[in-house]
């Protein structure tokens, strides 16, 4: 298929690209800056284009004929507070999805957040009603509103990955483990922390793009899926198993930061629906 991917260099974008090319798809790739884009292994291998698709010119006859659009561009992170989320990333999204829509794609993959959910404890299933505390988790819950309500005047499938916590190669510096790395890198003694008793949701971003990937290649699908692990784990474990595996003897100073104010204390997903589409959850 003819598959175009939004957000093609960031940390979701540039994994879920190599899994496309690893499944014989032909990858259009789509982000803002042409230069960290010729750094991606797959460079040679992908129609490139640099543009900004929340200018109000760019159109659907910039991309050629597409079999289904992966939209996994959403700037602003990790900054989940941030009203720019709500007042421009969210009407700027929906137009360029509606203009992709309406030139005649059918097969529509958007990444949504598990903070859409908002402070709900325990294990999050789909039909959950969605409660989002942060202006994050209203934006992307209310772009997934307006496409299903489009969806009444122009069909099409939409399959939104709703995403918990994910780490791997390149993720953000400012990431749990990312620092962590980087404490031991540098050869810090102590790696300050939260208390880490809060329980959350992990999956290894190659994962995340297999899952993906898949959802686009299903023809049945349609809805709302968490993608997941489906097992809770501590933070403090979840550090602890890292430290393990990078050899490293580096203590932790837990409670040095507080509990996140936008989490609940223990949550994760419901992977029934997901392992229908991705069996291997």
């Amino acid at each position: 298929m003819n598959v175009l991917v939004t957000g093609a260099t960031g940390f979701i974008g540039r994994h879920t690209v190599t899994r496309l090319l690893q499944k014989g798809h032909r990858v259009t790739a789509v982000a803002r800056d042409a230069t960290r884009a010729m750094d991606m292994p797959w460079f040679d291998r992908v129609h490139f284009l640099a543009c900004d698709i929340h200018c109000p010119d760019t159109g659907p006859d910039l991309f050629g004929s597409q079999d289904a659009v992966m939209h996994l561009a959403w700037p602003g992170l990790p900054d989940y507070k941030s009203f720019v989320h709500m007042e421009e990333t969210l009407p700027a999204d929906y137009r360029f999805l509606k203009k992709m829509i309406c030139s005649g794609i059918k097969n529509l993959v958007v990444t949504g957040t598990c903070f859409e959910y908002g402070m709900q404890n325990g294990m999050l299933d789909e039909n959950m009603p969605t409660c989002p505390t942060t202006p994050y988790g209203l934006a992307k819950d209310s772009l997934r509103k307006f496409l299903e309500m489009l969806r009444t005047e122009h069909p099409f499938a939409m399959k939104w990955a709703r995403l918990f916590y994910t780490y791997g190669e390149g993720q953000n510096p400012g990431s749990l483990l990312a620092q962590l790395n980087g404490a031991i890198d540098r050869g810090d003694t102590v790696f300050n922390m939260s208390g880490g008793e809060q329980l959350r949701d992990y999956l290894p971003v190659e994962h995340i793009a297999e899952a993906l990937v898949a959802l686009m290649e299903s023809a049945a699908f349609e809805g709302i899926v968490n993608v997941c692990s489906g097992r809770p784990v501590s933070v403090r474990r979840l550090v602890e198993q890292h430290i393990a595996h990078r050899g490293a003897s580096i203590a932790l100073n837990p409670g040095y930061y507080p509990y996140p104010d936008y989490e609940p204390m223990a949550f994760w997903g419901d992977v029934s629906c997901l392992k229908k589409v991705w069996p291997t959850t």
